[in-house]
């Protein structure tokens, strides 16, 4: 494990594990932070070995949001690693599926990550809350990430009252898969890392790009381009090596490269 001031960072077998470490502050999201969270990340993305990647925080909170004393910066800005809108976009566009194993409480900017993970398991009684117009701001980004997921209807509720809520809620309301008791947040998660390493590493990279960008397509152009993609994958080394191990009865042997 390497570690930074606010990020640790691990890989252990396929999978890279990056942990907010600002425990006294709640992991805060800090100009800091963000930036070696998003070193972090571009690492992940690099590693041809890295076939998924979990987020979570150090201590009792996932992420409080933007610590308020050194915040990171709040423009698009690809050359500028302190950029928290360019955090979120780099976990959308990450070619590897992302697991949010939210630990505890999470606030305002800590639901942007949320809702740029692909998977999330949270603590069933942790608490969350889109608090940002309690100091008289909006929630404004990482609406981008989170009303896909919430739906507008329940956006309005929760972004203009700032209202609080749980893990078990949050799976209600379609910003988590999974809520688990505290000493089941692990096990649950590893649950879901394990699927992904069965599955065909260019076959899941697909299916995050897949699921992505077709709710951008109208239908025709859905059915045009998918058609299309899924004769491509079909003719994949990838596929035939699944075919063949499906037909043989053994577990398929996957390129790693």
């Amino acid at each position: 494990m390497s570690s930074s001031s606010e990020i640790l960072y691990e890989v252990r077998e396929g999978v890279a594990t990056i942990t907010l470490n600002r425990p006294g502050k709640r992991n805060a999201l800090s100009a800091t932070l963000v930036a070696e969270l998003q070193h972090a990340l571009r690492a992940s993305e690099d590693d041809a070995s890295i076939r998924c990647v979990v987020v979570t925080g150090n201590g009792t909170a996932f992420c409080s949001g933007v610590d308020l004393d050194t915040p990171p910066q709040n423009t698009l800005d690809r050359n500028n690693p302190s950029s928290y809108p360019e955090v979120l976009r780099t976990m959308v566009y990450h070619s590897k599926p992302i697991i949010a194993m939210v630990n505890g409480a999470a606030f305002a900017g800590g639901l942007g990550l949320i809702g740029a993970a692909d998977i999330v398991i949270v603590d069933a009684t942790t608490v969350m809350s889109f608090s940002e117009v309690r100091i008289g701001v909006i929630p404004a980004v990482i609406a981008v990430v989170c009303i896909p997921k919430l739906g507008v209807h329940l956006a309005k509720k929760l972004f203009f009252t700032a209202e609080r809520f749980n893990g078990k809620q949050a799976v209600e309301y379609g910003l988590a898969h999974d809520a688990v008791s505290r000493d089941q947040l692990r096990t649950k998660t590893m649950d879901y890392v394990e699927q992904m390493l069965k599955a065909g590493p260019n076959a899941l990279m697909n299916c995050k790009e897949l699921t992505r960008e077709v709710p951008t397509w109208d239908f025709e152009e859905g059915l045009k381009r998918t058609s299309a993609w899924s004769q491509e994958m079909f003719k994949s080394a990838e596929a035939m090596e699944g075919s063949n191990a499906f037909n043989e009865k053994r577990r398929p042997i996957w390129d790693q490269k």
